[in-house]
């Protein structure tokens, strides 16, 4: 099963993706994957992702991937685990800003699709922030990252049988499994 959480900075998403990866694990009996995006280059950021370590527990197996997320991904698709990949926006910064995100994005939703064809026993559980929900940014890189980033919810909205926005700590279904 495949599941998409949304939200802003500081909504809960984050922890509601932990929340479900316990569970599901849990109950399946399978390993939680930790699959990091972010690169620390300052302090501040060193303490954001700090804070997410804290959080979780030491069962969590933690794979760092700012950029290759598709090859991670065909790595782990035949184990029984599940996989929360937290955050694809920091990714589609990543890729922007190394100049490799048509690439990396194709790659991405095909093993998506391949994770629902082949029938993989991979949960895989990804994070992102919603950002198209203000105004138009001014600046030509800050318009094509809200373009990719909504453009991509969309596509991946289209292979999730679960679609969550978070608000307030407070998750709202949008997408539920039929």
């Amino acid at each position: 099963m495949r599941q998409l959480i949304l939200g802003g900075a500081r909504s809960g998403k984050s922890r509601l993706a932990e929340e479900r990866a316990l569970a599901w694990a849990g109950r399946e009996g399978a390993e939680r994957i930790y699959l990091a995006t972010a690169r620390v280059g300052d302090e501040e950021m060193a303490r954001r992702v700090n804070v997410h370590r804290q959080r979780r527990d030491a069962n969590w197996l933690l794979l760092e991937e700012p950029e290759d997320l598709a090859g991670a991904i065909a790595r782990l698709k035949h184990r029984r685990a599940c996989v929360l990949i937290d955050c694809l926006t920091l990714w589609i910064s990543n890729c922007l800003h190394a100049g490799n995100w048509e690439t990396q994005r194709d790659r991405l939703l095909e093993q998506v699709a391949l994770l629902e064809a082949e029938r993989s026993p991979l949960e895989l559980i990804l994070v992102s922030n919603e950002v198209g929900s203000g105004i138009v940014p001014l600046g030509a890189l800050s318009r094509e990252f809200v373009d990719a980033s909504g453009w991509l919810h969309q596509v991946l909205a289209r292979h999730c049988e679960t679609v969550t926005l978070v608000v307030a700590g407070l998750p709202l279904a949008l997408k539920q499994p039929q």
